[in-house]
């Protein structure tokens, strides 16, 4: 008779499925991939949090602001379409209660894939050598299509599933590019200047060519003033 209680206390359990992820034990590859499921824990919280914390960037915080649309627009298409998970799996990986079409996990990796490689060809990502350009636009691919074969390899989505999230993803991205590089952009200045801006020390060094490089001469131009003084 216990067990009646217990079996509808687990069903009215639900996971937060972007960090609830199983592998089978003994797998190494599984293993592997399931910390791959989780790079999109680890740039917003790794990445754009300590942005946020220590730089203050405004492409940085509208490219975090981007992410975050991209992925309530992606609650709102799986409410909507409703596709279920893989139905070999779901029961085993206890996500049969959410959807996957598409693949928020794919979605997230390609729109972040797409808009830092478009930050670095076309703005330079504070970096001035093409050649260094070149090669951090190709540093997120990799996880991204690594992030994709997680998810389809885990048991998580069909290959539709994560194909229709990497699509989506790469619009949603290179689209929210466009739009702060070439109409939010303008606002950046002000941004700066407003009373929030300038509590928060926020700022935009996109019209800085190499931004390393500046900041290294300028600290140690402080340094040596601080020494005389």
């Amino acid at each position: 008779m216990d067990d009646v209680p217990a079996a509808a206390a687990a069903a009215a359990l639900k996971a937060v499925t972007l960090t609830h992820v199983r592998y089978r034990r003994g797998d190494s590859l599984g293993h592997f991939l399931a910390w791959v499921s989780l790079i999109p824990v680890f740039i917003s919280l790794g990445g754009f949090v300590s942005n946020f914390i220590f730089r203050r960037e405004l492409q940085g915080l509208f490219f975090a602001f981007g992410l975050l649309l991209s992925q309530v627009l992606n609650e709102l298409i799986k409410s909507s379409i409703q596709q279920s998970r893989p139905s070999t799996m779901c029961a085993v990986l206890e996500v049969c209660d959410s959807h996957g079409w598409p693949s928020s996990h794919s979605q997230y990796m390609f729109f972040f894939a797409s808009y830092f490689t478009l930050l670095c060809l076309l703005n330079g990502a504070g970096v001035s050598s093409p050649r260094s350009r070149h090669l951090l636009a190709l540093l997120p691919w990799p996880a991204a299509f690594l992030t994709l074969y997680s998810r389809v390899y885990l048991g998580y989505h069909t290959v539709a599933q994560v194909i229709a999230g990497a699509t989506l993803g790469v619009v949603l991205g290179a689209g929210w590019f466009w739009i702060v590089n070439t109409m939010l952009v303008s606002y950046f200045p002000a941004i700066e200047e407003s009373a929030i801006g300038r509590f928060l020390y926020i700022k935009d060094s996109s019209h800085i060519p190499d931004v390393l490089k500046f900041e290294y001469d300028n600290a140690r131009a402080a340094r040596k003033k601080l020494a005389i003084d």
